[in-house]
């Protein structure tokens, strides 16, 4: 089975995947697959290039993640989240060699990680350069194939594997800071277990989202039910300004017979499009 996941080899999307594979591959033989970017890695399971994937959707800080949200909604219909996986992130600041932090000239790292060290890095090191990446593993790549004094947001297992110097660990400004992963498949989850708790992602939209309580209206097949909503988001329906699509995340599988299907059904009513991007077991 040929996996994707955000690469190079010891990217966060790297160590969710070897920590969930037992689970969500139920043990069948990986091949990884490393792919440049998570709009990549999204939409090789809509070709077919690779069979599963595993991609961050959410983080505790910063929010969801867009390039995926909207690869998802767009781009790849075919593709279901079919599991996810949750990993405490801890983010080191590492150079090729020891140097101190008031000479480091750019800090290289994935815009979340940036975002998530913001205070630290205003702080520390105020006049570096900070350079954005397609991952926080290609930044320890730059920082380990420059003779320059540049350091790398990355986990301590990245500083390990390349030989890097740690300048900081836990560095990120929030204690608490994790990131939600999904895996992805183009075949829909299996039945659960029995007594196994479960979740779907749904998106929804509407000519009547201008309308006075439109929205309240589509939340309330939900609300009506004592279905719990895990999350809520929007993103343009890349139609006109002001039109949007509504993701939500909900307690309870719509693809089997109980009150969230019964939403699901309530919730058409109210809406042109609605889509079940997965209804999935929960950890």
């Amino acid at each position: 089975m040929r996996v994707g996941y955000l690469g190079p080899t010891g990217t966060f999307s790297e160590q969710a995947m070897q920590q969930s594979l037992a689970v969500t591959v139920l043990d069948a033989p990986v091949e990884p697959v490393a792919l440049a970017t998570v709009h990549e890695v999204v939409c090789a399971v809509e070709s077919g290039l690779v069979d599963r994937a595993i991609a961050p959707i959410e983080n505790s800080v910063e929010g969801g993640i867009n390039e995926v949200i909207d690869a998802l909604v767009h781009d790849a219909p075919e593709v279901k989240i079919v599991g996810e996986h949750v990993l405490e992130i801890d983010h080191c600041l590492i150079a090729r060699e020891a140097i101190e932090l008031s000479d480091v000239i750019s800090v290289c790292s994935h815009p979340q990680a940036l975002a998530q060290c913001a205070s630290f890095l205003r702080r520390e090191v105020p006049s570096a350069e900070l350079r954005p990446t397609s991952s926080t593993a290609e930044a320890v790549q730059l920082v380990m194939s420059s003779d320059q004094p540049i350091a790398a947001l990355a986990s301590n297992l990245a500083a390990e594997q390349s030989g890097a110097v740690l300048l900081a660990d836990s560095v990120a400004d929030h204690q608490l800071l994790s990131t939600r992963f999904i895996w992805l498949s183009r075949e829909a989850s299996p039945a659960p277990q029995q007594g196994q708790a479960g979740k779907s992602a749904i998106l929804f939209s509407g000519a009547g989202d201008g309308s006075p309580g439109w929205l309240l209206d589509c939340l309330a097949e939900f609300a009506s039910r004592s279905i719990n909503l895990t999350r809520i988001e929007s993103r343009p329906a890349r139609l006109e300004l002001g039109r949007y699509i509504f993701l939500v995340d909900v307690e309870g599988r719509v693809d089997l017979p109980g009150a969230a299907a019964d939403a699901l059904a309530g919730l058409a009513e109210h809406c042109q499009q609605v889509r079940v991007l997965g209804s999935y077991p929960v950890e």
